[in-house]
């Protein structure tokens, strides 16, 4: 059983929060992640099953730090095609694609998008769309994220 978002607000930054909410947290977890400020949410693999929370993810733009291979090898999910990685992406949610803990998942960040090409069929420009996603989701300032952005848009 998960954590409630709140056994961790006290570690949430007062400008800039990033919640944990487990591989398979509740949604009220993940409602509570939004209502102590969280602007990035790691996992969040139960929120496809609420769509008023997938509609306030997209609305608030919130940053979803997905980990497929780690949610396949930890057992919450039943396989990398399964991920809602694919569903949240079409439903515009601001995903990003990431390794958990690469040793001992026995993945990176280049293995996630290859996977997500071969196993979720996405494109190279869904890719890019992700890598993407994920300077927007971060906390680098403007002129950095326009930076990273540029050298993206480079690889057209």
């Amino acid at each position: 059983m998960a954590k409630p978002a709140s056994t961790v607000s006290a570690c949430a930054s007062a400008a800039r929060a990033s919640g944990h909410c487990a591989r398979r947290a509740y949604t009220s977890a993940i409602w509570e992640a939004l209502g102590i400020g969280s602007e990035r949410l790691g996992h969040v693999l139960s929120a496809i099953d609420d769509p008023n929370l997938l509609q306030e993810l997209k609305v608030r733009s919130t940053g979803l730090e997905l980990n497929p291979t780690s949610n396949v090898r930890t057992g919450v999910c039943p396989s990398f095609a399964a991920h809602p990685l694919r569903r949240y992406f079409e439903a515009g949610l601001l995903v990003t694609l990431n390794s958990d803990d690469p040793a001992f998942f026995g993945s990176d960040v280049a293995n996630e998008y290859l996977l997500a090409h071969t196993e979720q069929g996405f494109t190279r420009d869904e890719l890019r769309q992700l890598a993407e996603n994920s300077i927007r989701a971060s906390f680098l300032p403007s002129v950095t994220q326009d930076s990273w952005l540029g050298k993206i848009a480079e690889t057209r």
